[in-house]
């Protein structure tokens, strides 16, 4: 019995690209035919984020947050060099790096197709994804690659501080835009729900049953029972936001191609960044993946929001944002599956944190 689970989990997992693609295409004809589902659920919202889409990110991380041990965490200072990798890429690098690409094909190798104006929007709409390196979506991509869960949320948690004073000063000087107001409440919201409260009901699910029935039964019997509600959590997500976009994306077929390929070389500079970096320090590989993944994904919930609340939600900064988040899921697959495959780069290199 145990091993035709097992056998299902496997095979699920190896199709995931799959279903991802399944589920997205599914929420876009949800969003076409049948609008009043995305309607609906769109009641649910506080601070620009959207309830239902909260807590099924909260479903997909709560199985990794049970995993980490706060003994482990106290560990991570004694080897900081993983965060320093982080944190150099994120805010010293990516969000200009994510500039110049945006700049490169929106007024360069785009122009016979994008109006200046336009591609000012787009640009725009480039750097909030540029400047908010992902809080949430990282501890399932970190999963899928066997990260390791205790340094994962550290890492996480120091960008989440970061973000709080960066942000802003980021965008605002790579837009020029010396006036922009940014929803703070959105910021403080998405790191409890993405971060602490999972974070807070892992470590008690875990120290409760421990105590109760013992380590081993934990490791055995309890965590694997949670195997695919990572994987449950990531597609009903992409199948609500989709549905909530359905028709934008439908809308602006062209555009959408044109302004996922800056997007997309940019995810694959900056994993290729963090992840080579990690192998020239001799990081281990469930430090590596997780720095890269980090980096190269975005904090779409922020950057949605803000795009939203700035710019308006038919704007075309907006659907730069919507675009990220199109492109990002298969990228990151492909990005998982690619450091999955060169775990042996890293052999002979023992874990940070134990």
């Amino acid at each position: 019995m145990r091993s035709n689970r097992w056998e299902g989990i496997r095979f699920f997992e190896h199709y995931l690209t799959v279903w991802v693609l399944l589920c997205m295409v599914g929420g876009v004809l949800i969003g076409r035919y049948w609008p009043f589902i995305p309607d609906f659920l769109s009641r649910f919202e506080y601070a620009n984020v959207s309830i239902p889409i909260a807590f099924l990110i909260w479903l997909m991380i709560y199985p990794m947050m049970m995993k980490v041990d706060f003994k482990s965490i106290k560990n991570v200072r004694e080897n900081p060099t993983g965060l320093y990798v982080t944190w150099v890429v994120n805010w010293l690098i990516k969000p200009f790096t994510m500039y110049a690409i945006a700049y490169l094909f929106f007024f360069v190798i785009f122009s016979p197709w994008i109006a200046p104006g336009l591609a000012r929007d787009y640009l725009a709409g480039a750097v909030l994804l540029g400047a908010a390196p992902c809080t949430a979506m990282v501890f399932v991509w970190s999963h899928l690659t066997k990260g390791n869960p205790a340094y994962t949320v550290v890492q996480v948690a120091t960008n989440d501080l970061i973000i709080l004073v960066a942000f802003t000063p980021i965008v605002a000087f790579l837009l020029g835009i010396s006036g922009i107001s940014i929803p703070w409440n959105t910021l403080f919201f998405s790191v409890v729900l993405f971060v602490v409260i999972p974070l807070t009901g892992g470590v008690l699910t875990r120290n409760h049953v421990i105590k109760k029935r013992g380590l081993s039964y934990f490791e055995k019997e309890f965590l694997p029972r949670f195997d695919t509600t990572t994987m449950g959590g990531l597609l009903l997500t992409l199948l609500i936001i989709f549905s909530f976009q359905g028709q934008v994306i439908i809308n602006n077929p062209l555009h959408i191609a044109l302004i996922a390929i800056p997007l997309i070389l940019q995810t694959l500079l900056i994993f290729s960044l963090a992840y080579m970096v990690s192998r020239k320090l001799k990081l281990p590989h469930n430090i590596a993946a997780p720095a890269g993944m980090i980096g190269a994904s975005n904090f779409f919930e922020l950057a949605v929001a803000v795009a939203i609340a700035i710019f308006g939600p038919q704007s075309p900064v907006a659907l730069v944002t919507i675009v990220g988040v199109l492109v990002e899921v298969p990228v990151m697959l492909g990005l998982v599956r690619f450091a999955n495959r060169t775990k042996h780069w890293f052999e002979g290199e023992e874990d940070l944190v134990s």
